[in-house]
């Protein structure tokens, strides 16, 4: 709980500061002189930038939230095994050899959102967040394309 609220500050915080970054765009655009008026469509071009990437990651989060929830539904839910060091921190060694085995089943199979979501954990884990997001977002889009199951 503490993670969301500290996510809906953080956004509120920068769509504040968009608002604020936009109005002073448009003020150089109302001037109306050339250079203004550039300095105007290049200041707006941030908060837009800065919008929608708050949009995608808002879209990650909640995508990545929703097949938790449906994992530890289905009782699927990596359990945490990992050895951690006195201070806290996830030992490596323990790291690596979750991620050998989580590698090994997402090899076996490549079609399976679950196996690509506990991939992304395990490279969590081990600190590699650029290859957690991509895992996850293989997850999210195979969870997509995955056809319901007819009765």
């Amino acid at each position: 709980m503490r993670a969301k609220i500290t996510y809906l500050v953080t956004a509120a915080v920068l769509v504040f500061y968009f608002v604020l970054v936009g109005s002073r765009g448009v003020m150089l655009i109302q001037s109306g002189t050339p250079v203004t008026v550039a300095f105007g469509i290049a200041v707006l071009i941030l908060p837009v930038i800065g919008l929608w990437f708050l949009w995608k990651n808002t879209q990650f989060v909640r995508d990545a939230n929703r097949l938790a929830a449906e994992l530890d539904a289905e009782g699927g839910l990596p359990v945490d095994e990992l050895k951690r060091t006195p201070s806290g921190r996830i030992d490596r060694d323990s790291a690596d050899e979750v991620f050998a085995r989580r590698k090994a089943e997402t090899e076996a199979a490549p079609d399976d959102w679950r196996t690509w979501f506990r991939l992304a954990i395990a490279y969590h884990d081990a600190r590699d967040t650029p290859r957690a997001r991509k895992a996850m977002q293989r997850a999210i889009a195979l969870h997509a394309t995955e056809q319901p199951e007819s009765a």
